[in-house]
């Protein structure tokens, strides 16, 4: 498609305008302060913060187990089914308001398995909000099981069983949690299975990790998609298959930044990724504990690197070419991608 040069101030706009599709939101990332807050209030579980401020004022990280600390802490609010119907339901309402039309949406089990909270109780929660999705908020979402990989192998393969008498809730299995020390390749059988069982297969790789641990990805689980893997740029051979294969990477730059992957937003790889002719995508990864949603991560990157209408276009166009839908949904949100983009050609031709 012919991309219009759209001026600086009027691409926020576009960015929010645009359909797309988010491929890497961790659904116990999405619980803002408040509803921790009313939650626990719900429940009966005391915090160890006095009040939403402060809780909001720990969300300073200095590394992703920092993070992964009071992720956890927050996630101890969710016992019942409707518990998790409700965080799943505040982000597809969020998500809708952005113009996420396909959100393939992670979650953590062994999170809430661990608690004592039983793996039909968090599936039966996702996936009612899910298929309310639709109809509330005019948004197609699945669910995908992630494996804590700071765990064991044998974990993994517990968590799967228990949840695959509910197989028909989740389209896919992921890999996430801490990743330094945690290859890829730990998880080999487990993954195997799963492909057995015919689930998609994505992972978290190189964010923290270093790029042999995207070669494992690939190569030992098989992945489909890689989380993040924006370390890919330190190995050339790589960035070559990566481009020729075009194997998606769900970026996430206000979480690289909030992480201190890339401490200064100006120094995001995104751009030269692209340029590079990889399939990326922008995501949110954890909104509520990294200072904004998808639309958010759009608007700061592009502030920050200076890319470009014809990036915008192609990062909206990946992440459809990268989803896990049908061929024919995928070719209609293609479709209405365009056609804000020759609105916006339109109006700068008047």
């Amino acid at each position: 498609m012919n991309i219009p040069a759209i001026p600086p101030e009027k691409l926020p706009a576009l960015l929010a305008a645009m359909p797309k599709a988010e491929l890497h939101m961790h659904v116990e990332g999405s619980l803002e302060p408040e509803m921790i807050f009313a939650l626990a209030a719900r429940n009966g579980v005391a915090l160890p913060y006095p009040d939403v401020e402060a809780l909001r004022r720990a969300y300073a990280f200095t590394d992703l187990q920092s993070f992964l600390d009071i992720y956890y802490a927050g996630a101890s609010v969710l016992l019942k089914e409707q518990d998790f119907y409700d965080m799943a339901q505040a982000y597809l309402a969020r998500a809708a308001a952005d113009n996420v039309v396909r959100a393939e949406i992670f979650f953590d089990p062994q999170t809430h398995t661990a608690r004592g909270v039983p793996t039909a109780t968090v599936i039966r929660g996702l996936a009612r909000a899910c298929a309310d999705a639709q109809a509330r908020h005019g948004i197609s979402a699945a669910l995908i099981l992630c494996f804590l990989r700071h765990l064991s192998e044998q974990e993994a393969f517990e968590a799967l069983e228990d949840a695959l008498p509910l197989r028909e809730h989740f389209i896919g299995v992921g890999l996430d949690s801490s990743e330094v020390g945690h290859p890829p390749e730990k998880f080999a059988r487990v993954f195997a299975r799963c492909r057995e069982l015919g689930f998609h297969i994505v992972a978290h790789a190189g964010e923290e990790g270093p790029p042999a641990y995207i070669w494992q990805a690939l190569d030992v689980l098989k992945a489909e998609r890689i989380d993040h893997g924006v370390q890919a740029v330190h190995d050339a051979a790589l960035m070559r298959r990566l481009a020729a294969e075009r194997v998606p990477l769900t970026v996430c730059p206000l979480s690289n930044q909030k992480l201190c992957v890339f401490p200064d937003l100006a120094q995001h790889n995104l751009k030269a990724l692209l340029d590079a002719g990889l399939c990326a995508t922008v995501n949110s990864d954890d909104p509520a504990y990294f200072g904004g949603y998808v639309n958010e991560n759009f608007r700061a990157v592009f502030a920050a690197t200076g890319m470009t209408a014809a990036h915008a276009w192609q990062l909206a166009a990946n992440g459809f070419e990268a989803s896990f839908a049908d061929a024919g949904a995928r070719r209609a949100w293609r479709e209405r991608l365009d056609e804000v983009f020759e609105r916006a050609a339109d109006s700068q031709a008047k």
